[in-house]
Formats: structure tokens, sequence, C-alpha cells
């Protein structure tokens, strides 16, 4: 409990103590041998003003600043009723028991908040900075990128960066959920936030602060109570209206009836405050955002970052999941995975010849598939042996290799070039090869599936998801084949950036109002679609930053197969707060209406305000343990 709790507590004790004692002498009827009635109200005003002067003060502190309607306001008029019929012990009874409703609120509130907090408390204080021999520690935002950190064992790593030095185990439970640490050796990325496991490691950081994961991840949780959910915006309009329209309902009941009926004036009276009591919105207007916060919160804890509840309760309605393909399905590791000479009987370039061709072809380029190339040949180049390289956009490369003119490329150079060729139809990327205009041979480079990736459209589907698409700008081929093997129900192959933007939009248009569509990317080039998508989910370790920020939601361990896990999340949130919603308002409309019967008392109604509202919260609380 925070201090402003215990101060609550001690107040709601000696409330208490002091009604008991009242009760047992309104009880024995001591109090009715006082000599003056006003001697008895001032008595019972005195636990009156120890458990509810906050109220009060509240109260009219509100209506001053033209906020009249709210939850302090109908507490005071109920318990000022409750005195005017002379009905003491209830109107103590009422402000102690909202008290200790609104004590267990914050209390749930506090601890679902602090689950949340303790999780995601992975803000380093420090960052270790060796100046001759000696370690400093320095403020992390004051940290330049380039700089050499020293992470000792048990420390918070403060900066993203490449590990220069030793070896570690790397807990990164906080970040993404995952129980088993991780193995870090020199030249490998390592993210802020996770905790140095087993030895000293030193960082060479390669972002700024404010750039790093650890900020990312924090700005994101701060902002995600601003994105409300539907139902939240629901609620928050309801309440505007409905505290009004029960506050002149009140008054309609307490001086109506007695006018045309006549006479009974303390009896509607007592009615009407029992009738406020009853109608204090606090279930709805607590319990509906508790819920969504524990459905967060339950997200966070296996490596999800939701960034409102607006996104959550999206996932809740997904029918549709669009995937890109490299990066996300697949790893992104390009490798060889078939060199195929040419079958004409003239063609005397083999195996080997043909992969050290076109590795020497491809020995001037920086791009994956040039690399996956040069990697497979395995031997140090010679690069005198090329001249007058030529890059020729969006087809291949032209080059003389030992003077022998070279062409390396797609199916569109050979074609340009009037160079016969047998077409590979092998899944994967081909690089046709020919030398003196005679075509030599083709190398197929595959892109390996993800691990989990075929389980991950399984329980996709498993959990409710209609249509899972993917969306690649590889050969149609290799999407095919990805597409066959991972069970993904529809393919868009050969694709431009803008091209899978205008794919999500026909995807988009084929749903119906209440069905949402998910598109789930890593690179700089899908921030438009997930910007585009009901629901954006990017990749947080691997994904770039454009990514990460288009989107709505982000897989920190870049697993996919927590996606089925985050839609048992999003529907079991909403289908807790859509509990609490009818739950309390069903009770509400039933005490009601005995209440302007007369046929509920006080302590009815204060069941059916603090009671109902307590119910709801635990319910809410579920979120939190969703497995």
């Amino acid at each position: 409990m925070t201090s402003k709790q215990k101060k609550m507590l001690y107040r709601i004790i000696t409330a208490f103590v002091l009604f008991v004692v009242l009760m047992v002498l309104e009880r024995t009827g001591v109090l009715e041998q006082l000599p003056s009635q006003w001697l008895v109200f001032l008595i019972y005003l005195v636990p009156y003003l120890v458990i509810g002067y906050d109220i009060v003060y509240k109260a009219v502190r509100n209506i001053s600043h033209g906020q009249v309607f709210d939850e302090n306001f109908l507490m005071m008029v109920a318990t000022f009723g409750a005195f005017g019929v002379k009905e003491y012990s209830e109107a103590v009874a009422v402000m102690l028991f909202y008290q200790v409703g609104e004590l267990f609120q914050n209390y749930a509130v506090g601890k679902s908040r602090q689950s949340i907090s303790d999780m995601m408390n992975i803000c380093p204080e420090y960052a270790n900075i060796e100046e001759d021999g000696v370690l400093t520690q320095v403020d992390p935002d004051d940290v330049e990128v380039g700089t050499i950190i020293v992470v000792k064992p048990g420390e918070r790593i403060p900066l993203d960066g490449i590990v220069t030095e030793g070896t570690s185990m790397i807990d990164t439970a906080a970040l993404t959920g995952e129980s088993v640490p991780r193995r870090a050796t020199v030249g490998d990325e390592i993210i802020s936030g996770c905790v140095n496991g087993s030895s000293t490691i030193k960082v060479k950081v390669t972002k700024a602060f404010e750039d790093s994961t650890v900020a990312r991840i924090l700005e994101l949780v701060e902002n995600a109570s601003s994105k409300k959910a539907k139902v939240e915006n629901f609620i928050t309009r309801f309440a505007k209206y409905y505290t009004p329209v029960v506050t002149i309902g009140a008054v309609i009941l307490a001086i109506l009836p007695p006018l045309i009926l006549g006479g009974g004036w303390a009896d509607w009276i007592q009615r009407a405050c029992i009738f406020l009591v009853i109608s204090c919105p606090c279930a709805l207007v607590i319990s509906v955002p508790l819920g969504f916060f524990g459905g967060i919160g339950a997200s966070s804890k296996i490596g999800i970052l939701v960034k409102g509840s607006n996104y959550l309760e999206a996932v809740a309605e997904m029918t549709t999941i669009v995937f890109d393909k490299t990066g996300t399905l697949t790893k992104g590791e390009f490798k060889v995975s078939e060199v195929q000479p040419s079958a004409d009987k003239n063609n005397t370039i083999g195996k080997e010849e043909l992969l050290e061709i076109a590795a020497y072809g491809e020995g001037y380029s920086n791009h994956p598939i040039a690399n996956s190339i040069r990697e497979a040949y395995g031997k140090t180049l010679s690069m005198e042996r090329v001249t007058d390289t030529e890059e020729i956009a969006g087809h291949g490369i032209h080059t003389f290799i030992d003077g022998r003119e070279v062409y390396l490329g797609n199916a569109k150079l050979m074609d340009a070039q009037n160079i016969a060729y047998t077409e590979n139809k092998t899944a994967g990327t081909v690089v046709y090869v020919a030398c003196n205009n005679v075509f030599a041979g083709s190398i197929v480079i595959s892109d390996t599936v993800k691990e989990g990736s075929k389980d991950a459209i399984r329980d996709m589907k498993q959990v409710g998801v209609k249509k899972t698409v993917m969306l690649t700008g590889d050969r149609q081929a290799a999407a095919d084949a990805v597409a066959a093997e991972l069970g993904i129900d529809e393919v868009h192959a050969e694709l431009l950036p803008a091209d899978k933007v205008g794919q999500v939009e026909k995807l988009l248009g084929a749903q119906n109002e209440k069905e949402r569509l998910a598109f789930v990317g890593d690179g700089i080039n899908d921030a438009p679609v997930l910007t585009r998508a009901d629901i954006g989910i990017a990749m947080g370790s691997m994904g770039s930053d454009a990514a990460i920020e288009a989107a709505d939601i982000v897989l920190m361990d870049d697993d996919i197969r927590k996606i089925a896990s985050l839609v048992k999340i999003a529907r079991k949130t909403l289908g807790i707060v859509k509990q609490n919603i009818v739950f309390a308002l069903a009770v509400k409309a039933l005490v009601l209406l005995l209440g302007a019967l007369g046929m509920a008392n006080m302590w009815e109604a204060v069941f059916a305000d603090v009671g109902v509202s307590v119910i709801a919260i635990l319910n809410s609380m579920r979120t939190l343990n969703t497995k």
C-alpha cells in the first residue's frame, strides 16, 4: 500500500470503530435519552467527517469549477439527504462503505499498474565507461554513439550496441517474455533493457539513448492509455450524460410523488437518496479501463507491446492477417540452394566454375544475393581478374572475367540480350549466367523459412482468423513454395512497396464493418502498409525503426507465434469488459427500480454501488493473469 492508501485505511478503521460504538448506543437506547436531536446529529457528524470530509471537499471544489455531476457530488447529496431525514446511521454507513470501495479500487488499480511497472522497470540508471583503467558511471543519455561501455554481470544493459569483447548469457525476459537467456559473443547485437548474466562484456554503442530500444518501449507504454477502445469511449460518453440524468431523476422522485400523492416527504427523500447512491457509475468508469489495462499488461508479459486499448479491441475482431514474407515468415538469410550448369552438350562449364564466375561477377556488389553467392564460393577473390563491371538496373550485371564477357541476372536480362536459356522453375531467386553470349547455367538462392512460422499460421486459424495472406516482392514460384509449406491461403508476389498498399486496400474493401485486418512486417518499406492496415504489427528485435514507429503492436522477440496468444488475450479482455458492463447496468437497473418503489434500503444501495464496483474490478483483474 502507498502512504496515501494507508492513511485512508486508518481513517476507515477509526470511523468504523466510532460507527460500531454509535450503533451499540443507538440499539441500547442511550442516544434516545439525549436532551436534543441536534446533539445526536453532531455525534454522528464526527465519524461522517472523519471518513467523508475529502468527498465533500472534492464535490464543492468541482462544483466551483463547473464540474457538478460526478460520484463525489452524488455521494454528498445522498448522505446530506439521509441526514436531512434523520437517517444518521445510514448516512455514515454509506460514506464509510463508499470509501472502503474506493480504497479497494485504488489498491486494485495500483496493483495492476505496479505489475506492469515492475515488468517494464527496464530503464537503466547508469552506463559504465572505462577511463584510464577506472570505470566511471555516467548517465546513459550522455553516452555518444560509438562509445565503448562496460556491462558487468547482473547489470542492466543501458544502450543498444554490438559486443566487442567478452561472451555472456543475456536475460531478455523483461522485453521478450522468454525465460531462457540468450548467448551473446563478439559481433552480436544486444539491446538495452536486458540484463547481463554471467560475465563482463564490452559493448560499442550503436544508438543514442533516446533512440534505444528501452526508450522506445517506455514511450509506448506511457502513451498506451491515451488511445482508448470504442467501449471505453462509450463509457466516457455514457457517464457524461448518465450522472445528470439520474440526479434529475432523484430530484423528481423526491418532489413530484409527495406533491401529487400528498405527504410522505421524508420517505420520498430517502428513496431519492437511495436512488443517488445506487446510480454512482464507479463500477463502469473504473472497471472498463482497468480491464483493458490488464490486457495490455498480460500482453507485455509475453513480450508484446500494444500501443493502446483500441488496438487490443481491434485484435479481438481480427479476421484477416497479412504477412510480409522476407524477415517475417522467412529469416531473410539468403543461401545458395542449387547450382545448375546448362544441360547443352557443348557447355564445358561445371558447377564449381559456374559458381566461381558468379562469385567474381558479384564481387563488387553488396546485395544480399551477391553476398550469399560469394559465401557459397568460399574462396578469396582476386578482383584484378574482373574488368568493366556495369550494373543494369532491374536486370543484373554485365562484366568481363578473364577477358570473357559475362552476364549475370534474371530472365529479363537474358531476354534483353537475346540469349537462349533454360528456365529454372525451382522455388527461390534464380540468377542466370551467360559467358560470351552463351547460356552457362543458373544458380538458385533461397530464403529459409523461420522456425515456428508454420505453427504460427496453424495457431492463428485455430483462434478464429479466417484468412491468411502473404505479400512479397519475390518471384511467384518462390512465394508459392513458401505459402504451400506454411499453409497460407492467399499469395501476391512480385510486388513493389506501393503495390503492397494497393493489395491491402483491396482486402480492406472486401471486409464488412465488424471485421479487422492486421499486417505483419519488419522492413522500412513496410511502414506505409503498417499504417494503412487496421492493425499494424512490427518486429521489435530485427525490425526497422520506421516499421516499429508506424506499427500499433510490436513483437519484441519477432516471434509471430505469439500473435495467436495476443488474440486470446484480446478476446478474453473484451469479454471481461462486456461482462462488467452488462453486470453493472443490470444490477443497477434492478436496484434503481426497487429503490424508486421503496423496496430497497440504503444497505442494498451500498451493495449496488460499492459491491458491484468491487466485483467488477476483481473480474477486470483476471485479464492480468491470462495464460
